[in-house]
């Protein structure tokens, strides 16, 4: 209770901030949960407060699409296998394949492009300022509500008068709404939510998404309704057992029955190095979480990316395999901007840019034949949604797999005339 005085002064700031900087509009917000908001006798309020915070635009480049397992050492490094036809053959017709299958101006990961946003321009210094107020403000207040919020199905379970599926259900739903009216109340981010056609009898999925900022769970919670509908599945994210240090995530994470994995803390951007005892308890859970009716959410890159801007980091199979164990779909999700208010980096840190923030849910496509066909579908739709906060102009033949299709045409072209040069040598 000690923290409760700050909240008080920075409330006073915040509020003082907006009648100064009143002189900027506000930008609408787009997504379905502010709808409420909009039409309540408290709008006028909301949207002074918004309109402090300012905008951003964007910069970055998309994923090139990741080739099979089995040809990587040749990508990688061509001149170490035998008879190899040069050290750029394939990887040229691979980068061409995946930046001509697009339908865009995508370029390769060694050079930066610029794309339209929805945001307006850079932060001030002053907006920059007035952001990380309102989201350290957003933080505390989660910190002194989560408590508050969770207590009550805690003690029901206690008191024998719920069991644990339900007080899990008490307290996923708790956070959802203590995250969405916060980010409703003290809006420090303009979010913008992307929903796919709402299914009146959603099927069960594990749910797949990009990993760029500690906000990111807080901001699917805020989102979840606006975009997966309100006949969605209650979802269970796989989450890094050393996020458990923080008495607040540990509280949310483990009341709400969310999924636990145990690896190194070897910072971002170098190799996860798991704790493979705890995979038979991640299966456990896993399966426990289906048959109880819930959908999983899985982070393919394992780690918060330090730049998205540049694609995604190598992404791992074990959504594709999970898939195929439990008979379950794989719809991908996607956030674009996130960082630019808390970033991974911590030489940058919670020093904003921007407020902007996208959050995209795609509509289930071709069901994923290989581990291969699943890692490159996912690289080339998310990675560039992160990278630029838009859909790429040929989505549709990506979700139905012809994109697929066409890269594995290419590859089976290439084996074959580099197998002919192997014999002409001889």
């Amino acid at each position: 209770m000690a923290l409760l005085p700050t909240a008080g002064p920075l409330t006073a700031v915040l509020l003082l901030a907006v009648l100064v900087l009143q002189h900027r509009p506000a930008t609408a917000y787009q997504q379905p949960i502010h709808q409420a908001a909009a039409a309540s006798s408290s709008t006028r309020h909301l949207r002074a407060s918004r309109a402090l915070f300012g905008g951003a635009g964007r910069v970055g480049l998309s994923a090139v699409a990741v080739p099979r397992r089995r040809r990587s050492m040749l990508l990688q490094d061509p001149g170490r296998r035998r008879g190899a036809i040069g050290p750029s053959l394939l990887t040229r017709h691979m980068e061409t394949v995946a930046s001509t299958g697009t339908g865009s101006s995508d370029t390769d990961s060694g050079s930066a492009a610029t794309s339209a946003s929805p945001g307006t321009g850079q932060l001030n210094k002053m907006q920059s300022t007035l952001t990380k107020l309102g989201l350290m403000l957003y933080i505390l207040s989660m910190c002194l509500s989560l408590p508050v919020a969770l207590l009550p199905p805690a003690l029901a379970e206690r008191f024998r008068l719920i069991d644990r599926q339900k007080r899990e259900q008490y307290a996923l739903r708790s956070g959802c709404f203590c995250s969405r009216w916060l980010m409703r109340l003290i809006p420090f981010a303009n979010i913008r939510a992307i929903p796919a056609p709402f299914e009146d009898d959603p099927k069960p999925s594990i749910w797949v998404c990009n990993h760029t900022s500690m906000l990111d769970v807080f901001v699917l919670l805020a989102v979840d309704k606006a975009l997966r509908g309100k006949n969605k599945r209650p979802i269970k994210i796989v989450y890094w057992k050393g996020l458990e240090k923080n008495p607040i995530t540990k509280l949310l994470f483990t009341q709400c029955g969310m999924i636990s994995v145990d690896m190194a803390d070897n910072g971002n951007g170098t190799a996860n190095q798991y704790d493979r005892g705890s995979f038979k308890k991640l299966l456990r859970d896993m399966k426990q979480a289906f048959d109880e009716g819930y959908d999983v959410g899985i982070l393919p890159e394992g780690q918060l990316n330090p730049t998205p801007e540049r694609g995604l980091l190598p992404v791992f199979g074990g959504a594709y395999t999970l898939a195929r164990m439990s008979r379950r779909q794989i719809r991908m999700m996607a956030l674009h901007g996130v960082q630019n208010l808390w970033h991974p980096d911590e030489t940058i840190g919670m020093t904003p840019t921007s407020r902007d923030v996208e959050v995209r849910a795609y509509p289930g496509g071709k069901p994923f034949e290989s581990s291969e066909e699943f890692v490159t579908v996912f690289a080339k739709i998310v990675g560039h949604f992160g990278a630029t906060g838009s859909d790429l102009a040929d989505l549709d033949l990506w979700l139905d797999g012809t994109r697929w299709e066409e890269i594995q045409r290419k590859v089976e072209e290439i084996e074959k005339l580099e197998k002919e040069l192997e014999e002409e040598g001889e």
